[in-house]
């Protein structure tokens, strides 16, 4: 059975390592990820992962497929992905001291078509930062193009005092849940 796995992130990669799965094949759909006015982070999360899906419509037909979507938000504001510094400085201040959520919603296809789809959230409590603490997570670098502006498997780790959920889930990938929809599809014995 071959396997698809429709993201370019090498998180989601390792992670699917972790189950022992290699992807046939790696094809990053290339979508829109502009937040629309309004709308709220989990809606988003869920439309950006089935347009993901989507872009498979009419594709490689007897594969299986797994797309998925990872936001960060606090309340109803998405903390985005960023290569700017200042947001990126701007959006750790905003986390520091206080409660977040990391969602990701998975779209699974198997070879008849169907679609099944999960959302697992998290939510992770940060350290009140201060400038050093903020000055040093800069300098690594590792806020750079990912939800929340910061890696839990990273630097980051130290400033959580705790989470309530899934860690793989924060990292890219809720494991237990993408177990449970690949052994659903054939892919693994669970």
């Amino acid at each position: 059975m071959k396997f698809i796995l429709g993201s370019s992130s090498p998180r989601r990669l390792e992670l699917l390592s972790i189950l022992g799965i290699k992807p046939d094949e790696i094809i990053s759909p290339n979508i829109d990820e502009t937040i629309n006015k309004k709308e709220l982070p989990l809606d988003y999360c869920k439309r950006i992962a089935t347009q993901k899906m989507k872009h498979f419509d009419g594709k490689h037909e007897n594969a299986v497929i797994l797309t998925a979507d990872t936001i960060a938000y606090s309340g109803r504001r998405i903390i985005d992905k960023t290569n700017d510094e200042v947001i990126a400085r701007k959006n750790i201040n905003k986390l520091s001291g206080r409660r977040h959520r990391v969602s990701t919603v998975l779209c699974l296809r198997d070879t008849k078509n169907k679609v099944i789809s999960r959302s697992v959230t998290t939510t992770v409590n940060f350290k009140l930062l201060n400038k050093k603490d903020i000055d040093n997570y800069i300098k690594t670098n590792e806020w750079k193009n990912v939800a929340g502006s910061y890696k839990i498997q990273g630097f980051a780790e130290v400033f959580i005092k705790s989470i309530n959920g899934s860690y793989s889930n924060v990292v890219g990938l809720p494991l237990f849940q993408t177990n449970n929809l690949l052994g659903s599809v054939g892919l693994i014995n669970s």
